[in-house]
């Protein structure tokens, strides 16, 4: 898959918006893929990329499958990302899903650092538990990274877990290079050199501490993007929804108890008989035996 245009990149990143911003607002996905071609940039392949998308989309129900079978346009990492989002059951969600690869599409339409857009990958599938074998293997297929990107990347399957992440980064940074020449003048690294000085000065700050601070640091450092928080219940939401389940559970009592009160009524003590509304029964006043 080669790079794409830049054009390309600002029309997804207002796709992967626009379809969040309805999904929100309670629009079917086919109704919103069916509508939204209209509105994009027809000089690119994106329109065309969406219309399959929804004639897929209509008959299995699954974007990521589709986005695959069109793996030209699509990165593996985006399908990754929307896979992820339509396993059943997960906690990762579609709103998720588009705000992260809205994110990314935006940060590549304005020439990115590689260092830059690695970090926002690799952040995006730690922060949401996207998996690091798949979503490894889908980094390193991104046509933006070079080869030796691609080799790191794959790389790190191996050392994640054993190796502190921060040293993973200051070890392949120009800094660590400039730190052994100030004892060895003649040193060579190993491997290519992937990050800059500015970067293996914050990885060296934050090793042995929780990445998620070297990925904040970096953002505000470098200017990196950010990556998109699970979105925190708010306060107000929380009480409607904490009221519907009292009431759903209050209405069960409900239906409980008028289901045990009509099992222990006698309905045949208050139902009126025939004979007591035809006239004297027959053989009244007989005596037994005649």
């Amino acid at each position: 898959m080669p790079v794409l245009e830049r054009e390309e990149y600002i029309e997804q990143a207002y796709f992967f918006h626009s379809f969040r911003v309805r999904l929100v607002d309670g629009l079917p996905a086919q109704e919103i893929l069916a509508r939204i071609s209209e509105e994009l940039l027809s000089t690119t392949k994106l329109p065309l990329a969406i219309s399959f998308l929804y004639a897929e989309i209509k008959e299995s129900g699954l974007m990521a499958p589709a986005m695959a079978r069109i793996g030209h346009y699509f990165s593996a990492f985006q399908i990754h990302v929307i896979s992820q989002a339509e396993i059943a059951m997960s906690r990762f969600s579609m709103e998720q899903a588009l705000l992260i690869l809205e994110r990314e599409a935006k940060y590549k339409s304005e020439n990115p650092s590689l260092a830059g857009l690695f970090i926002f990958q690799f952040e995006s599938l730690s922060r949401n538990r996207l998996g690091y074998t798949r979503g490894l293997a889908a980094m390193s297929a991104d046509p933006f990274y070079t080869e030796d990107w691609h080799d790191y990347i794959l790389m790190l399957q191996t050392r994640l877990g054993d190796v502190d992440f921060a040293d993973l980064i200051f070890v392949r940074s120009s800094y660590f290079v400039q730190e052994r020449r100030k004892t060895n003048p003649e040193f060579e690294p190993k491997y290519p050199t992937l990050f800059g000085e500015r970067e293996g000065k914050i990885a060296r700050a934050n090793r042995g501490r929780d990445p998620m601070y070297l990925f904040s640091a970096l953002q505000r450092q470098l200017g990196y993007p950010e990556v998109p928080r699970l979105r925190r219940p708010d306060e107000l939401e929380a009480r409607v929804l904490l009221l519907e389940q009292k009431i759903a559970q209050l209405e069960n009592r409900i239906k409980l108890a008028e289901s045990e009160l009509n099992q222990d009524v006698d309905l045949s003590q208050v139902i009126v008989k025939p004979e007591d509304t035809a006239g004297v029964p027959s053989g009244w006043g007989k005596k037994g035996g005649e």
